[in-house]
C-alpha cells in the first residue's frame, strides 16, 4: 500500500508501467474529486432505493411534473465538436488488453467506445492498464507484441476511431484507492485518471475528452457528472464545455427523464444511447415487487420491435433530435464465427436487419461488438445518411410516447420456458466465471456477452421464482428447488467443458454466487458488487 498525503493505493500486479498512471499528482486530482463530489454521490445512491420502492409499490412511473418547464422549453445542447459529428459506426470493447484496444482503433469504425465498465472485469490491473493504453493511444505510441512474436500497431493508412471512454457507474467502489480512509468511487477513479493523463493530448490531436456515462437513474445524477466535468476543466485549465458526454439510457427511471438528463448536461452533452439489455434488467429490478404485470418474457423472445421497446427507442430519437443531440443505437451482440460460415451469414443478416431498423427510425449511428461487423453497419447507415454526417435534423415529430407505453411490459410477450431457464443459468455462470478470471467481454454461443447479459439472466430467474411462473414447454412451476436442480445440471455441463483448475478457481465460485443471487429472498441490485468483492478477495 502506497500513501500520497491521505490517498492510499495499491499497485496492480504484473503491470510494470502502472507508476506512469498512478502518479502523485494524478492521485491528488482523484482525491479532490472524491472529497468534493463523493458525499453527493452517496446521497444520490441512497435516494435510488426510496424512488424504486415507491415505483414498485404503485406499479407506475411518470414524467416529472416539477420539470415540465424543461420538457416544454426551447433549448438545445452545445453543438458537437467536429470529431463527434459523424458517429455512424461505433465499435465497443475493453481498453485492456492492448491488442483489443489496437484492433478497435484500427477497425474502421468512426468511434471506439473504450470500455472500463461492463465489457471489462474491474481488476485493478485492467483498470490501470486500460487507462495506460488510452494514454498511449492518444500519444500515438500504443503497440503490442504477442508471445508468438506478432506485432500490433496503430494504422497509418486511415483515420483511427475517435475514443469515447466509459467509466464505471456511480454504484461501484474502487477498493484499491482510498481517500481519507474511504474506498474511492470507481467512476471518479476512472474519470479522474483518464482525464488527468489524456485531456490535453486529446485536444492537441483535434479530439477531446469524450465519455459514455452508464447506469444513470436520474437527472440529478447527470447534474453530478456535469459538476464533475466543470470542476475538472477548471482545475486543469481547459476551456469549459470541452468534455462531451453521451448518456446510456439503460434504466427505466432514466427513460422518463431523457429531456432533463440532456438539460443538466447541456453544455457537455453529446447524445443518448439505447442500452437494451441493461434496460430490460432495470425493469425487472425496479418493479421486482410489483407483481405479475412486470414479469418479462424469455429474453431471447424480446425483440426491439416489441411495443415496449419501440416506445423507448423512438422517444429517445425524438428527444435527442429535438435538443440537437445524437441518438445512438444499441449493441449488435451477434458475432461472426470464421470457422462456421452458416453462423457467420446468420450474424450478418441479424446485424443488417437491426441496423436498418435503427437507421430508418432516425438513429445517427449504432454499436457493433466485432470489427468484422463494422462494414455492415457502415453500409446500412451510408444508405440512409449519404454524404450527411448524421440525421439530427430529422425531428420525428410524429412520435408521441406515453408513460403507459413505456411500462407496457405485456407487449413484449408472455412466453417463459424451462429451456430458457437452462440457457440463462448457463450464460450467467459462464460469464461470471470468466469475469472473475479478469475478462469482461466473453463470446458465448456466437454472442458477445458483457455484464448486462448476466444481469438480466439472473434477474429473470429471480423474478420467475418470485412470481411462480409456469414454464410453457414443461408445465413446471419456477420454484427454488427446480432452479437449484437445473443450476447443478448446468454447473456439471460447464465442468465438462473446462479443465479442473479453471473450474475450481472460477466456475465453482461463479455457480455459488449465481445460486445465492437467484435463490435468495432478497434481490441484490448489481451482480457486479458481490462479484467485485470476490475479485478483490473480500
Amino acid at each position: 500500500m502506497t500513501t500520497t498525503s491521505t490517498v492510499e493505493h495499491t499497485l496492480p500486479e504484473g503491470l510494470d508501467r502502472a507508476g506512469e498512471i498512478l502518479t502523485d499528482d494524478a492521485l491528488q486530482f482523484v482525491a479532490e474529486l472524491h472529497r468534493r463530489f463523493g458525499p453527493r454521490r452517496a446521497e444520490l445512491l441512497g435516494a435510488r432505493e426510496e424512488h424504486r420502492r415507491r415505483a414498485s409499490e404503485t406499479g407506475s412511473l411518470d414524467f416529472l411534473p416539477e420539470t415540465r418547464g424543461v420538457r416544454e422549453g426551447d433549448w438545445t445542447v452545445a453543438p458537437a465538436p467536429p470529431a463527434l459529428q459523424d458517429r455512424r459506426v461505433e465499435m465497443t470493447g475493453p481498453a485492456s488488453p492492448a491488442k483489443m484496444a489496437i484492433n478497435a482503433l484500427n477497425s474502421g469504425a468512426k468511434v471506439w467506445l473504450a470500455d472500463l465498465e461492463d465489457a471489462s472485469s474491474p481488476t485493478w490491473h485492467n483498470q490501470v492498464d486500460g487507462i495506460l493504453n488510452l494514454r498511449d493511444a492518444a500519444r500515438g505510441t500504443l503497440s503490442h507484441t504477442s508471445p508468438e512474436g506478432r506485432s500490433y500497431t496503430l494504422r497509418q493508412d486511415a483515420p483511427l476511431a475517435v475514443v469515447v471512454t466509459r467509466p464505471r457507474g456511480w454504484h461501484l467502489p474502487e477498493h484499491n484507492v482510498t481517500v481519507d480512509g474511504q474506498p474511492a468511487s470507481g467512476a471518479l477513479v476512472d474519470f479522474g485518471l483518464h482525464f488527468f493523463h489524456t485531456a490535453q493530448q486529446l485536444l492537441a490531436n483535434g479530439h477531446g475528452p469524450y465519455y459514455y456515462l452508464p447506469k444513470l437513474e436520474s437527472a440529478l445524477e447527470a447534474r453530478l457528472w456535469n459538476d464533475v466535468f466543470t470542476f475538472a476543466e477548471e482545475r486543469l485549465g481547459i476551456e469549459h464545455g470541452t468534455v462531451r458526454a453521451t448518456v446510456l439510457i439503460e434504466t427505466i427511471p432514466a427513460a422518463f427523464q431523457m429531456e432533463e438528463i440532456l438539460w443538466e448536461l447541456r453544455e457537455h452533452a453529446s447524445g443518448l444511447n439505447a442500452g437494451r439489455w441493461d434496460y430490460l434488467f432495470s425493469i425487472i429490478k425496479y418493479f421486482r415487487d410489483a407483481g405479475e404485470r412486470f414479469v418479462l418474457a424469455d429474453r431471447s423472445t424480446i425483440t426491439m420491435t416489441a411495443p415496449l421497446m419501440r416506445a423507448y427507442t423512438e422517444l429517445l430519437v425524438r428527444t435527442c433530435h429535438r435538443r440537437g443531440a445524437f441518438a445512438m443505437g444499441g449493441m449488435a451482440a451477434v458475432i461472426p464465427n470464421r470457422r462456421d460460415q452458416e453462423a457467420t451469414e446468420a450474424a450478418f443478416a441479424k446485424v443488417r436487419a437491426d441496423k436498418t431498423r435503427e437507421a430508418q427510425d432516425g438513429f445517427d449511428g449504432s454499436w457493433v461488438a466485432h470489427p468484422d461487423l463494422v462494414p455492415t453497419c457502415r453500409e446500412v447507415f451510408d444508405g440512409v445518411l449519404g454524404e450527411k454526417p448524421n440525421q439530427v435534423d430529422r425531428l420525428r415529430e410524429d412520435v408521441q410516447v406515453s408513460a403507459e407505453q413505456l411500462l407496457d411490459v405485456p407487449s413484449a410477450g408472455r412466453v417463459s420456458t424451462q429451456q430458457e431457464l437452462a440457457a440463462n443459468l448457463y450464460v450467467a455462470i459462464r460469464y461470471t466465471a470468466v469475469w472473475l478470471s479478469g475478462n469482461g467481454a466473453v463470446a458465448i454461443h456466437n454472442l458477445m456477452e458483457d455484464a448486462a447479459t448476466a444481469e438480466i439472466s439472473r434477474s429473470q430467474i429471480w423474478q420467475q421464482i418470485r412470481n411462480g411462473v409456469v414454464y410453457e414447454d414443461t408445465g413446471n412451476t419456477a420454484t427454488r428447488e427446480l432452479v437449484a436442480e437445473e443450476l447443478e445440471h448446468q454447473k456439471e455441463l460447464l465442468r465438462a467443458e473446462v479443465d479442473e483448475k479453471s473450474f475450481n478457481a472460477y466456475f465453482a465460485p461463479a455457480a455459488k454466487l449465481i445460486a445465492d443471487l437467484v435463490l435468495d429472498e432478497e434481490y441484490v441490485d448489481f451482480l457486479t458488487l458481490p462479484a467485485y468483492d470476490l475479485v478483490e478477495g473480500r
